[in-house]
């Protein structure tokens, strides 16, 4: 009875908390559904674990004291009671509104066999036996809480258990003594069992099921720079047709967890139950990612002329950039509309490549970028989104090894986000779509802007989201136990949250 909760009640409970995500404040940035379908699914696969963790099982031995008219009185006793077989045929795991989960298992057997043996005076007999329950019922309420740590609890707050019917098959020479008060041992077994169903699950619920509960990390590693924080905002929330976990789902950098100014939006989910599992994940989660990378300083980025692949057409070089210089048309519409500009101003003005490759001989330039501000992820239409705005700022590399401002631009830049989710984690890839470049600053005059973005983009998209993308792919890691897989994933976009629908899958080992 032991692995009861042992197997039953770790397995799958276990999964059930673990399968799910966190967040900030009343709010939480992450949250994990299970509907009856899954606990249908857990309590299945929970009965076949049982059924293999019971064949084999040993039980107390039993004894007693009997007396017979004409014979006197002895003592007997049964020992070495080994689970031989058993059939748990129906067992349901339901949500317990405001409490927990309620497990029962009805209808169910098992099949033991052992020894018995009989002493009075001088006499000592003994043989084997075979020992049916049938009917075995069990109930028991789990109330599921949280420590300040985070971490989930799980107590037992009401169990019991009956048995219908239990039969004594003993064999031997003199088993007709034993027969004699045949009644009376079932009786026995059978409060014995009764007695100590409840008393084996509560010992069980707290040496075995707890500290399994508790092996769950409140935080787990992103990467070499980020972790994710899993710890529980409250107690798992349970309802009539579904048990919700509510974590913390704030990304912090791994060397130092402090707290975000973002505030965990309200989601409302969707009253679907199709699946066994949903995992609503707020732009929260993803955007304490981004204000994390951007304090760190790891939005910004350096291009220099070694980073440009050899058969480009672009080259960092002051000689290079006489093709950004503006065209005729450009400069003649300029002098046209500033008709108080002197000849030499003019002149100046438009022909600023000329100027820079003048001014600085065959030498290099760098652009040193960064985002304004950490870029929020923005949920619409179903779609996900990004509009970083970036300033890149443009040097010349002189001799002496010191760098020259020459201009500024000012970079807006929409990207679109692409999800891909497997059995254990979710990633992502971005892919730029427009960019526009705006000359801010400029010591050396304009650009054919229409060239610099082209520029720009060829940058974006074959040097730095490349990159970006790399990372992207480690993606971020799905709280499971072992063994524990999902399918047939579906993906909705809603307004603040994705909501990620799955089966699950258990894969013994």
């Amino acid at each position: 009875m032991r692995v009861l909760a042992g197997a039953l009640l770790s397995i799958l409970l276990g999964w059930l908390l673990t399968s799910t995500l966190g967040a900030l404040g009343a709010n939480p940035g992450l949250v994990t559904r299970i509907t009856n379908k899954g606990l249908e699914y857990a309590a299945r696969k929970g009965l076949l674990a049982l059924e293999q963790e019971l064949h084999g099982t040993t039980l107390p031995d039993f004894s007693g004291d009997f007396k017979i008219h004409g014979v006197g009185k002895g003592k007997y006793s049964f020992y070495s009671l080994e689970v031989h077989s058993c059939d748990l045929r129906g067992s349901t795991l339901r949500p317990l509104p405001g409490h927990g989960l309620s497990l029962s298992v009805s209808d169910s057997s098992i099949r033991l066999r052992g020894r018995w043996k009989v002493h009075k005076a001088f006499l000592k007999l003994q043989e084997s036996f075979d020992l049916s329950v049938k009917g075995i019922t069990i109930s028991v309420d789990l109330q599921l809480g949280s420590e300040p740590s985070g971490r989930p609890t799980v107590t037992t707050s009401k169990c019991s258990g009956r048995i219908r019917e239990v039969d004594v098959d003993i064999s031997g020479g003199l088993r007709w003594m034993l027969n004699l008060f045949h009644n009376q041992i079932e009786s026995k077994f059978r409060s014995m069992l009764e007695s100590k169903i409840c008393e084996l699950i509560q010992k069980s619920v707290t040496s075995d099921l707890q500290p399994y509960l508790q092996t769950l990390p409140v935080t787990a590693d992103i990467n070499d720079f980020l972790s994710i924080d899993y710890s529980l905002v409250e107690a798992p929330r349970a309802t009539a047709q579904m048990l919700d976990v509510l974590f913390k789902g704030e990304i912090f950098q791994s060397n130092h967890h402090s707290s975000v100014s973002l505030l965990a939006p309200v989601m409302h989910l969707p009253g679907e139950h199709n699946k066994m599992v949903y995992f609503a994940i707020s732009d929260y989660v993803f955007n304490t990612a981004s204000l994390v990378y951007h304090e760190a300083g790891y939005l910004s980025f350096s291009i220099t002329n070694d980073m440009i692949l050899p058969d480009s057409v672009f080259k960092l070089t002051t000689k290079s950039f006489r093709a950004f210089a503006p065209k005729k048309s450009t400069i003649l519409s300029q002098r046209s509309e500033s008709p108080r500009m002197q000849p030499r101003q003019a002149v100046a003005f438009n022909v600023p490549c000329r100027r820079l490759a003048r001014l600085y001989p065959n030498m290099n330039l760098e652009l040193q970028g960064a985002v304004a501000s950490a870029p929020l992820l923005n949920f619409s239409s179903g779609n996900l989104s990004l509009a970083p705005l970036m300033e890149i700022e443009g040097f010349v590399l002189l001799p002496d090894s010191e760098r020259e401002p020459v201009f500024r631009l000012s970079v807006a830049t929409n990207v679109s986000i692409t999800l891909n989710f497997n059995t254990t984690k979710i990633s992502g890839s971005m892919k730029p779509e427009k960019v526009q470049v705006e000359l801010k600053e400029s010591k050396v005059g304009q650009f054919n802007m229409e060239l610099l973005e082209a520029f720009v983009n060829y940058y974006l998209v074959n040097v730095l989201y490349p990159e970006i993308n790399d990372k992207l792919a480690i993606g971020l890691p799905l709280p499971l136990l072992k063994r524990v897989q999902l399918y047939d994933l579906v993906v909705q976009i809603h307004k603040n949250f994705l909501f990620l629908g799955a089966n699950v899958q258990y894969v013994r080992a």
